[in-house]
C-alpha cells in the first residue's frame, strides 16, 4: 500500500533538514580551519623585531641583515664583537632609547622631544660599533646611520628553534621545538601508563567478569569521561604533584610525569570502552574451538581474542593519544609550564594546548605573538587529523579483515 502524500512530504522535509544540518556543520568546520591557517601563516612574512622599532648601526658597519637569534645573543652580551657576526673587528656597543639621557640634556632633546631624532642620528653616526634599538618613528629621512633588516621568521626556525620567548625585546624568539616535544613527551607517558591498565580492565570486563560486575563497572568507567578536566587538574595539583615531589625529592612536583599520570587517568575511559567493544566482537565459535582443543581461558584470550581484536585495541590506543594531545586545563595546572627542552619525566614541560590557553588572552590581535599561537593551533589540528585518519585506516582494515 503506497504511503500517504503527507507522510512522504514529512520524510522529505526531515531528510532535507538532516542534509542541511550536515552541510552547515561541514562548512563551519571548513571555515574554522581556513581561519586558523589564514591567521597564522602571515607569521612567516614578518620581522621578529618588536613592532614599531628598528635596529640601527653606523654607516661604516658592513652588516645589512641579521637573524633573530644573533640579535638576542648580541643584546644578551653573549656576542660582544661584530667580527663574530660577519662584520669588522670592533666591539659591539648597545644603545637603547633610555640611554639618550646620559648623553644629551633635556634642553638639548627638547621639551616635546622635537630634537630626539637628530640626537639619535648623531649618536649612531659618532660611534662606530653601535647597535641602537629605537622607535621607527624617530628615524627620519636625514638619518645618518643605517637601519639593518632582520631576517624574517622561517618555518625551519619556527619548528626547530629551541627558545620560546615571543614577547622578548628587541627580537622575539619563536622556536616551538620545546613545546612540540613537551606535548609528545607528556602524551607518550600517558599512553604508556594508560594502555596496559586500560587493556587489562577491558579484558577483565569482556572475558572474565560476570554480567552483574560488568553492569556495575561499565557505567562507572564511562562516568569518568564526563568529569570536567579542571577537576582532574585540581586532583593532580593537590594529590599527584606533592606525591611526586616527595617520592623523587624534587624542588617542585609540577613535572611531565604529573601531566602523564593525569592524562592517563583521563584517557582510560576511552581506551577501556573501545578495547572492550572490540574484544567482545570475537566470534564465540572461535573461543569455543580453542577451549575444545585444550587451551585454557588465558591461552584463548592471549592467542585468539587479542590477535582477533588487535585493530580495535590499536584504535583505542591511538584515540587515547588523541585525548592526551588535545587536553588543556589539567595539563596547564600540573606540568609547570616551562618551555624548555624535555630530558626526563621529572622536569617541568609545556604543551601546545596549554601554551595557547595561557598566552592567547595576552597577545595583541594580529601581532607576532598572536599569529605564532595560531600556527601552534594549526599544528595541533594537523596532529589530531593524522590521529583520526590513522584510526579510520585501522578501522577500515579491521572491517575488511573480518569479511
Amino acid at each position: 500500500m503506497p504511503k500517504p502524500f503527507y507522510k512522504k512530504l514529512f520524510e522529505k522535509i526531515i531528510e532535507g533538514i538532516l542534509a542541511l544540518s550536515g552541510s552547515i556543520t561541514s562548512l563551519a568546520v571548513l571555515l574554522i580551519v581556513i581561519f586558523l591557517f589564514k591567521e597564522g601563516l602571515g607569521l612567516f612574512n614578518r620581522s621578529p623585531i618588536s613592532e614599531g622599532y628598528v635596529l640601527a648601526v653606523n654607516k661604516s658597519n658592513p652588516i645589512s641583515k641579521i637573524d633573530a637569534n644573533l640579535v638576542k645573543q648580541i643584546f644578551d652580551q653573549e656576542i660582544t664583537n661584530w667580527e663574530k657576526v660577519g662584520g669588522k673587528k670592533d666591539s659591539i656597543i648597545l644603545f637603547h632609547l633610555d640611554d639618550i639621557n646620559s648623553i644629551y640634556t633635556e634642553a638639548q632633546i627638547g621639551e616635546n622631544l622635537e630634537n630626539l631624532p637628530t640626537c639619535i642620528s648623531n649618536v649612531v653616526d659618532s660611534i662606530g660599533g653601535i647597535v641602537a634599538f629605537v622607535p621607527k618613528s624617530y628615524i627620519k629621512s636625514d638619518f645618518k646611520g643605517k637601519v639593518i633588516e632582520p631576517v624574517n621568521i622561517t618555518p625551519k626556525e619556527f619548528l626547530l628553534g629551541k627558545e620560546w620567548y615571543p614577547t622578548a625585546e628587541p627580537s622575539a624568539q619563536m622556536g616551538i621545538l620545546p613545546i612540540l616535544l613537551g606535548t609528545l613527551w607528556v602524551s607518550l607517558g600517558a599512553i604508556l601508563l594508560s594502555l596496559p591498565l586500560g587493556l587489562a580492565v577491558a579484558i577483565y570486563m569482556a572475558e572474565i567478569a560476570n554480567a552483574r560486575v560488568r553492569n556495575i563497572f561499565k557505567p562507572i568507567i564511562e562516568l569518568l569521561a564526563g568529569i570536567p578536566s579542571v577537576i582532574y587538574g585540581f586532583f593532580g595539583l593537590v594529590v599527584i604533584v606533592p606525591l611526586i615531589q616527595t617520592v623523587f625529592n624534587l624542588p617542585v612536583g609540577e613535572t611531565a610525569l604529573a601531566g602523564s599520570i593525569i592524562l592517563a587517568i583521563m584517557a582510560l575511559p576511552t581506551i577501556i570502552t573501545i578495547a572492550e567493544d572490540s574484544l567482545r566482537t570475537t566470534p564465540r565459535s572461535m573461543k569455543e574451538a580453542s577451549l575444545a582443543l585444550g587451551a585454557s581461558r588465558w591461552q584463548t584470550i592471549y592467542r585468539i581474542v587479542i590477535p582477533y581484536s588487535i585493530s580495535g585495541i590499536t584504535a583505542a590506543a591511538i584515540l587515547g593519544i588523541g585525548r592526551a594531545i588535545g587536553e588543556t586545563m589539567a595539563v596547564l595546572m600540573v606540568t609547570g609550564n616551562a618551555a624548555v627542552m624535555p630530558h626526563s619525566f621529572l622536569e617541568p614541560v609545556r604543551t601546545i594546548p596549554a601554551t595557547i590557553a595561557a598566552e592567547l588572552g595576552e597577545s595583541p590581535k594580529d601581532g607576532l605573538h598572536y599569529q605564532a599561537l595560531f600556527i601552534l593551533g594549526s599544528i595541533l589540528f594537523i596532529m589530531t587529523l593524522i590521529i583520526n585518519l590513522t584510526v579510520e585506516y585501522i578501522s577500515s582494515r579491521n572491517k575488511l579483515g573480518k569479511r
